[in-house]
């Protein structure tokens, strides 16, 4: 399926990668380490959508980010980015549905939601990712009512969020709500709108919860 989607997708993924190419100076594709099932790192592969010269800076974006490109910030709104990870899902990296993969910076391998999420291959879509389809703005929102640091924002408070989601995604799946999930990503991708945006309060008060 995934040799299906990248075969389909050619014509998207040449304009894109000329799209890149001519607008900004670096490679077409960016490479980053993330963590796999069992803890294992792999490269994950997005077209990239940032200035080569900010790659040092944090690993979290949000609303505005003045190191995203024009056109990166087209691929970014409409996850054409996203669609060299279907190579991750051909060599055996990612599966279409699962938890996010993370930068070995924020995962905590002694974290017992972090064992349980690590049990399951990533994916490039699940419940969450659905539901923070615009994180970038969620984080623009939260940088402005606290004043704080995005990448401590992201770890303390977001992170821990998405941890629960992925831990009652998969004590609840099966190949039936992988496929209704599947189709959930189709509708978002052709209306937005149909997958709302939670709030910055629910967050918050989840992240207060005990796991």
């Amino acid at each position: 399926m995934a040799v299906l989607g990248l075969a389909v997708t050619s014509p998207i993924l040449v304009i894109a990668s000329l799209a890149v190419a001519l607008t900004s100076r670096g490679p077409i594709l960016f490479r980053q380490q993330r963590v796999g099932r069992g803890g294992r790192p792999f490269p994950l592969r997005k077209f990239r959508s940032m200035r080569v010269q900010a790659a040092d800076g944090p690993k979290v974006t949000s609303r505005g980010d003045s190191r995203i490109t024009p056109v990166g910030k087209a691929l970014r709104a409409s996850k054409i980015d996203e669609l060299p990870e279907l190579w991750n899902i051909v060599v055996g990296e990612m599966s279409f549905v699962g938890p996010r993969p993370e930068v070995p910076s924020f995962v905590d391998p002694e974290d017992p939601l972090w064992q349980e999420v690590l049990t399951a291959r990533p994916g490039l879509t699940d419940p969450v990712t659905l539901r923070l389809r615009n994180e970038e703005q969620l984080m623009a929102q939260a940088e402005a009512e606290t004043s704080g640091d995005r990448e401590e924002i992201y770890r303390h408070v977001l992170l821990p969020w998405k941890l629960r989601g992925y831990r009652n995604y998969l004590r609840r799946r099966t190949p039936w709500t992988d496929l209704k999930i599947i189709v959930r990503t189709l509708w978002v991708i052709v209306r937005p709108s149909s997958e709302p945006l939670p709030s910055w309060e629910e967050i918050e008060s989840s992240a207060r919860e005990v796991p």
